[in-house]
């Protein structure tokens, strides 16, 4: 039984723990966390904490719950162990491209293997596009996510200067535009315009209509559903007008630790490199077994 660690406790994390608890096949090998002294959550009692992956003893593979911003470094910092990551990076573009070639690097040199952006979008929600796409090659497709929270953008918007905790809702605005509306509760003697004005100026929210909010708990808005919304319109062959549509209703970070935890599965059977879950073999992410899987899906 291969063992799957844990590093960072947050919103994914706590999750992440369910999940690798959950599989058949996986092992729990503990959880990575800065603090580790002084009282644990009720959940973490029977778990190995530490604060040094290397403390675990023998592992296998590590799910990178932290920051999109701060994957990189940590999962270079993993696979230099030799032990495999899998991460939800969330950040598409030339920054994704950039990353996985850096990142391949690393792990082919170390024998390792890392399974990047395998949240759901990007991860699962990739596989679905490329599904779409290769039903109709010509066409248009729409991702409209939410309403609901950003994980990502919420934690940019903490990490802004003179924020002590921050809420980003995603809200659709039709045809793949998003509308950001951004709660943050200030740190005593933040000025409100100044932390706005350096939320609006970061890139997850530039190239979105953002509104910024003063509230005084955000404990008190904070819901962790999400969804999203799929459409395409496209050509099969000379056949005009097909059209697809893809939607979901989701608690966001328990799907990105179920889809971390089924990457993790599938980086044991792949060769030394980075990888993202459109290069994956879906068969790959199963416990189980190929025939059963032929039976019950095909």
């Amino acid at each position: 039984m291969k063992r799957v660690a844990v590093v960072g406790y947050g919103n994914i994390g706590r999750y992440a723990v369910q999940a690798v608890e959950a599989a058949p096949d996986l092992e729990l090998a503990g959880v990575v966390r800065r603090q580790v002294a002084g009282a644990l959550p009720p959940e973490l009692r029977e778990v190995q904490v530490v604060d040094d992956i290397q403390k675990l003893g023998r592992v296998d593979a590590a799910l990178l719950c932290v920051p999109s911003r701060t994957v990189p470094d940590k999962a270079r910092e993993v696979l230099e162990l030799g032990i495999n990551t899998v991460d939800s990076f969330d950040i598409h573009g030339e920054d994704l491209l950039r990353y996985r070639k850096e990142i391949d690097i690393t792990a082919k040199e170390h024998g390792a293997v890392a399974v990047i952006a395998a949240g759901w979008d990007p991860g699962t929600d990739s596989v679905v596009r490329a599904l779409l796409e290769l039903m109709a090659p010509k066409g248009i497709t729409f991702t409209n996510f939410g309403p609901g929270m950003s994980m990502g953008h919420s934690v940019a918007a903490k990490a802004v200067p003179g924020v002590k905790d921050a809420l980003s809702m995603t809200i659709p605005a039709g045809a793949g535009r998003h509308r950001r509306q951004v709660y943050v509760e200030l740190e005593p003697g933040a000025d409100f315009q100044t932390v706005e004005a350096n939320i609006l100026a970061d890139p997850y929210f530039n190239k979105d209509e953002t509104f910024v909010y003063q509230v005084s708990c955000i404990k008190d808005l904070q819901d962790v559903g999400h969804g999203v919304l799929m459409e395409r319109v496209g050509t099969s062959g000379r056949t005009a007008n097909q059209q697809f549509k893809w939607e979901m209703r989701i608690n966001n970070p328990a799907l990105t630790a179920q889809i971390m935890t089924a990457a993790a599965r599938a980086s044991f059977r792949r060769q030394p490199g980075a990888y993202t879950l459109l290069e994956i073999p879906l068969i790959d992410c199963f416990s189980d077994d190929l025939d059963e899987l032929v039976m019950r899906l095909v």
